[in-house]
């Protein structure tokens, strides 16, 4: 079954980049509202996700060469909970789900513009070990700054075995939910004209 290359996700179409600029802004006004508040941690996690976001239009000096708009809502769930006052969408099992769509941004990013090379395969692989990995250094910082900095941990061990389990289904659920987005996209692919305007990563093979 035929599969899109990996550095296929940043393309050059308008309408996915309208809708991924304006996702950027979103996320920049919430992580601002989130530093003036003083929510350090969320405001941080929006600034990563607008620098990723950034990344491709600044590197090949192209608006229109944005990550799927899709992508980015998924990694930017847990901060449009902030604005909803959804718990559920702040949760740890969304919140890692988020996690595994940056992990995704990232090795798209690495394929692209580094001498990284990846198969699809792997960057799926890729997405289930981060967040998993994700998930334990996050535990790992909770345990070893809570008396310095106040970062909460919970005293119920369980609590934290369940972020485990949770980080795990989402990395793999992730990982099967991005392997059958870069099947349909190479199912697209191949009804496209051949005169059809290649994407970004088009050249590289």
């Amino acid at each position: 079954m035929s599969r899109a290359a990996l550095e296929d996700l940043i393309g050059d179409s308008r309408t996915n980049a309208v809708l991924s600029w304006l996702l950027v802004a979103a996320i920049a006004l919430i992580g601002l509202g989130e530093f003036v508040t003083g929510g350090l941690l969320w405001t941080t996690f929006a600034a990563v996700l607008v620098a990723l976001a950034l990344l491709p239009p600044l590197t090949v000096r192209s608006w229109a060469a944005m990550i799927p708009w899709e992508v980015l809502l998924l990694a930017a769930l847990p901060v449009v909970g902030l604005v909803l006052g959804s718990d559920r969408l702040t949760g740890n099992f969304v919140s890692y789900l988020s996690v595994a769509a940056i992990a995704l941004v990232v090795a798209v990013e690495l394929q692209t513009f580094t001498t990284v090379r990846m198969t699809a395969s792997f960057a799926v692989i890729f997405v289930a070990i981060t967040t998993m990995a994700t998930a334990a250094l996050w535990a790992l910082f909770r345990w070893s700054t809570t008396g310095l900095l106040g970062v909460p941990f919970p005293s119920d061990h369980n609590a934290v075995m369940w972020e485990f389990v949770y980080s795990t289904l989402a990395g793999l659920g992730a990982g099967v939910v991005f392997e059958l987005y870069f099947r349909r996209l190479g199912r697209l692919e191949q009804y496209q004209p051949a005169d059809v305007s290649s994407t970004v990563g088009g050249d590289n093979g």
